[in-house]
């Protein structure tokens, strides 16, 4: 029983439907020669295989039976029917995620001077190599020379060599691996201390990442609604529910250390599941549309708000057939609801006999 509820709990760190992309955790369950063969969720089996295998340092992840690995997914379904993962990606991914947070979030960062040229320092931060331009020195760093001779400007510059200093991210472009640091941009933290867990604020949208949304709100107030704060129902990514420039009213649900704002956008709108007992219940047949097929079921549309599971193994699907021999994206279909937890927000489904 136990062993259930851990796995059950597993899966609900798992977003599904899985895309190209998305960083998964899994248990290995074995080690062959052609790869490393992971569980995820107790529902798909993954494979790590050949250079996958290498993270981004270049070395082979030394694990065993029933370690936990993060992985990137590269291809939902393989030739196998395996979901195709590497370690290679889940490292770059990880590590250009964590500075997409920093920098959408303004922090300031410590930065260690490797080298120097004309045109500024040559920096690095944690494994990331990147510029500070000279033009982005604080007043007092900034290397004055008085005939702007390029050679003694250099001279200066290489002086910083082995030194730290403190800078924000100015660009950051993960396709061409570009990082521009600045010093003199970093600003006082502004204080959100006038305002309160609970408050209700008018929040702009200023930046979209993957796991969410930053907003200023106010005079001087930051923050972030994460993914799973900007709508009741399940979305693959934030653009589904705000737009960069959007202003939308958003309750203060935490502060970060650095004082920037934790904020929800659903938390402000009634959760329809409270309610779903009054619409839904076990056994009940209802009209659903198909709204995405992937190797472990359907994803079925009950309403504008609610949406369920119909497992693979509720399909009754011959050996070898396919799901989309049988069902098609936007059909609409009788199903029986097998199972509903509310406070789980999930809806599990069976297609109706």
């Amino acid at each position: 029983m136990a062993t259930e509820e851990k796995k059950e709990e597993e899966n609900k760190k798992i977003k599904f439907p899985l895309r190209d992309g998305d960083l998964v955790e899994g248990t290995i369950i074995a080690l062959k020669q052609d790869g490393i063969y992971l569980d995820i969720g107790g529902l798909l089996t993954g494979i790590i295989r050949g250079p996958e295998a290498i993270d981004e340092s270049g070395k082979l992840r030394s694990a065993k039976k029933g370690d936990k690995m993060e992985a990137t997914v590269i291809e939902v379904e393989n030739e196998k029917g395996l979901v195709e993962l590497s370690l290679r990606y889940a490292s770059h991914k990880k590590a250009w995620d964590s500075l997409k947070e920093i920098f959408g979030k303004g922090e300031v960062v410590k930065i260690k001077i490797v080298d120097a040229n004309k045109g500024g320092l040559i920096v690095k931060y944690k494994n990331f190599q990147g510029f500070l331009p000279a033009s982005q020195l604080q007043p007092q760093h900034y290397p004055r020379v008085e005939d702007g001779d390029k050679m003694k400007i250099l001279e200066k510059l290489k002086a910083f060599v082995g030194k730290e200093l403190d800078a924000k991210i100015i660009t950051l472009e993960e396709t061409e691996e570009k990082i521009i640091f600045s010093e003199k941009q970093i600003q006082p933290e502004e204080e959100t201390i006038k305002y309160k867990k609970g408050d209700i604020v008018e929040a702009k949208v200023t930046g979209l990442a993957s796991f969410g949304a930053f907003v200023t709100f106010d005079k001087g107030g930051e923050g972030l609604i994460h993914i799973s704060e900007l709508d009741w129902k399940r979305i693959e990514k934030p653009e589904e529910a705000v737009k960069i420039g959007q202003v939308a009213k958003a309750k203060i649900i935490d502060f970060a250390k650095d004082g920037k704002a934790a904020l929800s956008i659903k938390q402000l709108r009634d959760d329809p599941w409270k309610k779903i007992n009054e619409k839904y219940h076990v056994d009940q047949i209802v009209k659903g549309k198909v709204l995405k097929i992937n190797p472990f079921g359907l994803f079925v549309l009950l309403d504008s708000d609610i949406h369920g599971l119909c497992h693979v193994s509720e399909l009754d699907l011959k050996e070898g057939e396919k799901i989309e021999s049988k069902f098609k994206l936007g059909e609409e279909k009788q199903f029986k609801i097998i199972s509903l937890e509310p406070e789980d927000h999930r809806l599990s489904l069976s297609p109706s006999k």
